[in-house]
C-alpha cells in the first residue's frame, strides 16, 4: 500500500503541469545595477546599491502567476563620496541602523507585449510602504543555460512619500529635487 502511494504521489508531481510551469530566477549582483538619479542645483548626482539580492518566478503559461521579490542592503548606497554616504546612512536620511533594507514585493504582473509586463508591488523604504508599479522588458531571451537581462523602467520616486527628508533648513539650502529616478538592469540565471 505504501509503495502504491509513493507512485501515485510521483506521478502526480511528476506529471502537474503547475510543477514544470515555474522557472525561478535569481539575481546575479555581479552583472546588475540598482541606481538612481537626483537633480541638485545645476548638478545631477549618480547613485547605487552594491548589495542586493532578488528572485523572479516566472509562469510562461500564465503570465499573471508570475511574481518577483527583491532586497536591497541600504548600507551598500554608493554615490562615490564617501562623505555624502555616510550622511545619506545617517539618522537624518535613510537611518540605516533602524531601517537597514529596501524590499520590493510583487501584488499582480500584466503582460504588455512580447517581451514586456508591468509588475505592481509593494515597495518598503525608510519604514513606509507604498505601491509602485516596474515597467520590465525582458532584454535577452528566457535560457535555461545562460543568464538573463531586464530592463526595469518606473515613474520617479518621490523623497517626501517615504519620509527621506532632511531637516528643513538643510532642504532649503541644499537644492535636491524632491524626485529621484531609477535606473535597473537586472541579469539572472536560472535556478530551477
Amino acid at each position: 500500500m505504501k509503495l502504491r502511494n509513493a507512485l501515485v504521489t510521483f506521478a502526480i508531481v511528476t506529471l502537474s503541469p503547475v510543477v514544470w510551469a515555474n522557472e525561478t530566477y535569481k539575481f546575479d549582483p555581479s552583472g546588475s545595477t540598482i541606481g538612481f538619479t537626483v537633480h541638485q542645483f545645476l548638478g545631477t548626482t549618480h547613485g547605487k546599491f552594491t548589495s542586493f539580492s532578488g528572485k523572479i518566478d516566472i509562469d510562461r503559461e500564465h503570465p499573471e502567476n508570475s511574481s518577483v521579490a527583491a532586497q536591497i542592503d541600504v548600507r551598500s548606497i554608493d554615490t562615490h563620496i564617501k562623505r555624502r554616504d555616510d550622511h545619506l546612512r545617517s539618522p537624518e536620511f535613510f537611518n540605516v541602523e533602524k531601517f537597514p533594507q529596501i524590499t520590493f514585493r510583487s501584488r499582480s504582473v500584466k503582460r504588455t507585449g512580447p517581451q514586456s509586463g508591468d509588475i505592481l508591488g509593494d515597495l518598503t523604504m525608510h519604514g513606509v510602504t507604498r505601491p509602485i508599479t516596474l515597467h520590465v522588458k525582458l532584454l535577452t531571451p528566457l535560457n535555461e543555460t545562460s543568464r538573463t537581462r531586464w530592463g526595469v523602467t518606473t515613474d520617479p520616486i518621490m523623497r517626501r512619500d517615504f519620509n527621506l527628508m532632511f531637516a528643513p533648513g538643510t532642504e532649503t539650502i541644499s537644492g535636491i529635487s524632491q524626485t529621484a529616478a531609477i535606473n535597473i538592469e537586472i541579469e539572472s540565471r536560472r535556478t530551477q
